[in-house]
This record gives structure tokens, sequence and C-alpha cells, in this order.
């Protein structure tokens, strides 16, 4: 946690540093302006943001150490959830900390993954502060001590379910950053063209909203994926393990939902045409469910599933 702190702070020094650079463009752009009509040339009309050519540009000093610390906080983390499961001689997937501890671990993982595809690292910020967050509450709500597997978790579903769990958690979580940076992007868009201050000048270095929008759904399809096979998995566990393939349980129940949501946003923006601040209010609430699901439901809500070790 402490690694991953340090990494974030390097993260938000960049995020600082691209609001600065931003700002001396813009001050270059309106001298450009008074000199072009001054000698009597066309006046430049700034009707965009500042161009997004995030990926392009040289990555800062402080972005390159930002990354560096996540990826010792990333070894650190995953040696922390290695031993666990070796000193419970098990998958430590068993209780509400180590589903934490694992899914944190997972989230971090595509994180670094993605960047040798795409140079996501300014979500470095989001995913680094989250993780810190998680592992906190988690430290000191859900922390218990090493227990035997219950009945129904010792089968070899247990690894194949909350796999493919976690995984699409990772997805739909680098997913939800981005749907998040594309409504500030919007709203800085709508503003600067408006002839009005944009505000967070950082978003200047970012992708642009259509970007953001693009590589959202795309992860989300992904990460849509994986709770699809999470929900069959889970579906064919219960069948082994109570005899029924679905009996109305909470956990059961949020489950479907979650994946509806998440279906409904991908087939509103793939047929019907739902673009910009509404595809992505969407993938927001999604995840809201998701976050919903894995903390309230485990925690307050009675039923089968009621795991949290507590």
């Amino acid at each position: 946690m402490i690694v991953y702190s340090i990494a974030f702070v390097f993260y938000a020094v960049d995020l600082a540093n691209r609001s600065g650079d931003a700002a001396q463009q813009a001050v270059r752009g309106d001298a450009r302006q008074a000199a072009a009509g001054a000698g009597g040339v066309a006046t430049l009309t700034r009707t965009a943001p500042v161009a997004r050519t995030a990926t392009k540009q040289p990555r800062s000093r402080s972005l390159r150490i930002g990354f560096s610390l996540t990826v010792l906080a990333f070894l650190l983390h995953l040696g922390a959830t290695v031993l666990r499961g070796i000193a419970a001689e098990r998958v430590p997937w068993a209780n509400m900390y180590e589903f934490a501890l694992t899914a944190t671990c997972a989230i971090v993982l595509v994180f670094l993954l993605v960047q040798f595809f795409v140079d996501l690292r300014f979500l470095g910020t989001l995913i680094t502060g989250m993780t810190v967050l998680f592992l906190g509450i988690t430290k000191i709500n859900y922390y218990v001590e090493i227990v035997p597997l219950q009945p129904a978790l010792d089968s070899y579903w247990l690894v194949i379910h909350i796999l493919v769990a976690v995984l699409a958690v990772a997805f739909l979580t680098l997913s939800f950053g981005l749907s998040i940076l594309q409504l500030l992007q919007t709203r800085r868009d709508s503003r600067v063209a408006a002839g009005e201050p944009g505000g967070f000048a950082f978003m200047g270095s970012l992708p642009g909203a259509v970007r953001l929008e693009d590589l959202a759904y795309r992860l989300a399809i992904i990460g849509f994926v994986f709770w699809t096979f999470t929900l069959i998995a889970g579906a064919i566990w219960a069948e082994r393990a109570w005899s029924r393939y679905w009996g109305w349980d909470t956990k059961e129940v949020w489950t479907f939902v979650i994946w509806v949501l998440y279906a409904g946003f991908i087939h509103a923006r793939a047929t019907r045409g739902w673009r910009g601040t509404r595809s992505a209010w969407l993938n927001v609430i999604a995840y809201a469910a998701v976050i919903f699901n894995f903390t309230i439901v485990n925690v307050f809500f009675k039923g089968l599933h009621a795991y949290s070790g507590l």
C-alpha cells in the first residue's frame, strides 16, 4: 500500500505537469492569434481543445517513476496474495479479504498488460488510488485469520468461477476509468466550444472523448465476456453444490443484474446509436452495480453466498 501510494503521488504530479503544459500552450496560442491579427492575417479560431496526442508525447519523468513503482508494488502485491494461498494451502478466494486482495491484484495486472497494446498510463492515478483505497478498507474491516474452506466452496469450480470474475472486474474497472475521463473531456470540450474556460487543463494532453469512449467500449466487451462466463460457471457450480442451477439467491440476482446492465450498455451503443455522455453514464452505473455487489451484497445481505468471513 505504501508503494502504491507513492506511485499515486507521482501520477498526480504528472497530471499537474500536464495542466501546466496545457496552460503554456494556450498562452502561446493566444500570442500567435494576437500576432496574426496585428499583421493582418486571418485570425485563428480556437474552437477545439489542445490537440490530443497523449500516446505520442514523450512520457514525463514523473510518469515513468510512477509506472515503475506500480510494477514494484504489483510484485509485492502478488507476493502477498501467493503467500496467503500457500499459508492456507488453497486458492486465496474463500472470504472478502482474500477476494479483495486477489481482485485488486488482477486490476493492476490487467492495467500493466494493457500498456503493451495501448498506452493507458494516464489512468495510473485512478488505478493506484482505487487499489490503495480498497486494500485499506479490506485490511481494516474485512481481515480474518486463515480458515478451512466451507464444504460448498471445496470444488475446482471455485478456481474457475472466481478467476474469470476477477478478470472481468479488472477489465470493467479500466473501462469505468475511461468513461469518467470521457465525461470530463466532453464537459471540457463543450465549455471551450462555448468560449468559456475549459477547466481540467490536464485533459488537453489526453485522448479526445471519442477515443476514450471507443477504448471504454472495447474493454467493457472483454469484461462482459468474462462476466458472462462467470454467470454460467456459477450456475454449473450451484447445481453441483446445491442441486439447482438458479435459486434467486441475492448474489445470483445481482450477478445477473450486472450482466443485464452491461449487455444493455453494449447493445445500446452498438445498435441504438447511443454515443457520448449517455453511453458513459450507463457504463458508470453498471460499474457501480459491480462495486455494490462485491461490498454491500456480500456483507449486509443474507444468502447462500454470505462468504464475507466476518
